[in-house]
């Protein structure tokens, strides 16, 4: 497994501007249908592909796994709580269904577009651009290039926000070791500052550690994270086990309505990989095979969500809180994961901040002489920590900034864009089918996605500000 690879796995978005010598890099240029029928469906777009170090099922399937867990794993026992604990349960499973299905969507109709491209290969941008270019409604053809840059947008907030919720949570895990405490509230504790105070002081350790340029330095440190998570997902189990007192046959079933669209949008988050689906797709010696990969790599990541989700809330019950180590008793070994999640999530917080600069750099680095682009992506990269410190400090309630984050992006990235661009490219060939079927599904997934995307952030949005305002009433 060479470098290159990794750091490709690593960017979550898949966008096609960085050196990837078999992803058309220049937006400028229009996107054309170059064969049709049988012709575009015989098109072989792996051999089309230059030579470049593939991976083979079972590192696409490890790829999709890291790429998948975010930081809502963390914060997921929380969102049971707000929704119940069997009601969570089979929620999480259906989203994970779900969550797989989009991301299916979108790599299946990437392949088919290939063939009428004669393009072997696209990321999710350069996916959304060419459908509305070549698709059958030639009004919305000149919405392409904002099509293009809607979905670069909300993949940038989605990873920016990863970046908020990432320092919020390193805040947490450090003022609980610093105040000694079993458990950890935003506000001020006797002489000790509020987490706001924590969030900021963040600020320059993660501005020196964003100065690093290239992956090499910090993609070995991806790989431990995610044994981390696996180690942490056990420790949930064995220490929920030890402190709960009652059955979990006991617990509430269903809680609220805004429960559940809070709980959506942390889960969702938890578990939603679309942005870098594609970019594995490409990587893949056997593209093909990718159902075979989600089924392996989104098994795994359900069944590490639900657990730590489930034991989290059952075990330490309604007074749980997030980093789920949080909970963890004040023993040596509790006491290293609660030091060791710290530590990775501030290194992980440099990987996720990488891709989100990535972006932003590509669309701001022509505005200034090549020479001068060290300094000056250097100090974007300064500035954009500062705007993501303040935000973190702005709205430090972590499960709901994680809940409005996914709501927003995985209901848009996840379900409404694959399901618009699979009814767009099917629908003159093959139609749209009987009685209209494949339209039906997609109004069906539209309205899915619209409800999730309106209910789910104005919920998770008011409880954030509610939240804010009552902390400061408080302090």
């Amino acid at each position: 497994m060479t470098d290159d690879v990794s750091f490709e796995s690593l960017r979550r978005t898949g966008i096609s501007f960085q050196p990837d010598s078999h992803i058309p890099e220049v937006i400028a240029n229009k996107y054309q249908v170059k064969a049709t029928g049988e012709e575009a469906r015989k098109y072989d777009f792996v051999t089309a592909r230059p030579p470049a170090r593939t991976t083979n099922v079972l590192e696409s399937i490890g790829y999709l796994t890291k790429s998948c867990l975010g930081a809502g794993v963390v914060a997921i026992h929380e969102s049971y709580k707000d929704c119940g604990l069997w009601t969570g349960l089979i929620l999480n499973i259906v989203l994970g269904l779900a969550i797989s299905y989009g991301m299916y969507t979108l790599a299946k109709s990437a392949q088919k577009i290939y063939g009428r491209l004669q393009i072997p290969a696209l990321s999710y941008p350069d996916l959304a651009q060419a459908t509305l270019e070549i698709g059958p409604w030639k009004s919305l053809k000149r919405f392409s290039k904002c099509f293009r840059y809607t979905v670069d947008f909300i993949l940038i907030i989605e990873i920016a926000g990863c970046c908020c919720i990432y320092q919020i949570v390193v805040a947490r895990a450090i003022k609980q070791l610093v105040e000694g405490l079993d458990t950890v509230t935003d506000s001020r504790v006797g002489t000790s500052p509020s987490i706001r105070v924590y969030i900021i002081s963040l600020m320059i350790p993660c501005i020196l550690l964003c100065m690093i340029t290239n992956l090499k330095y910090l993609a070995p440190f991806s790989t431990v994270a995610d044994f981390f998570i696996v180690i942490m997902a056990i420790a949930t189990v064995y220490f929920a086990v030890k402190s709960a007192n009652i059955s979990p046959l006991e617990m509430s079933f269903f809680k609220s309505v805004p429960g559940v669209f809070e709980f959506i949008g942390v889960c969702g988050f938890s578990m939603d990989g679309v942005g870098v689906i594609l970019t594995i797709e490409n990587s893949m010696t056997e593209p093909k095979k990718l159902p075979t990969v989600l089924i392996g790599g989104m098994t795994l990541v359900m069944l590490l969500v639900t657990t730590v989700g489930f034991f989290g809330y059952w075990g330490f019950g309604e007074n749980t809180t997030t980093p789920v180590t949080i909970n963890f008793p004040w023993e040596p070994f509790p006491i290293i994961m609660k030091v060791f999640l710290a530590l990775m999530i501030y290194i992980t917080f440099g990987l996720n901040f990488w891709v989100a600069c990535d972006v932003m750099w590509f669309y701001l680095k022509s505005r200034h002489e090549p020479k001068k682009h060290w300094l000056w992506e250097r100090v974007y990269r300064a500035v954009l920590v500062v705007f993501i410190t303040i935000v973190a400090a702005a709205f430090p309630n972590v499960t709901k900034f994680i809940g409005l984050i996914g709501s927003f992006c995985l209901s848009n990235l996840g379900f409404i864009y694959p399901a618009f661009i699979e009814l767009s490219l099917d629908w003159e060939d093959p139609g749209p089918g009987v009685f209209y079927w494949r339209l039906w599904k997609f109004v069906v997934i539209f309205l899915w996605g619209l409800v999730l995307c309106i209910a789910g952030s104005y919920v998770n949005a008011r409880e954030l500000i509610i939240r804010v305002f009552h902390k400061k009433n408080e302090s």
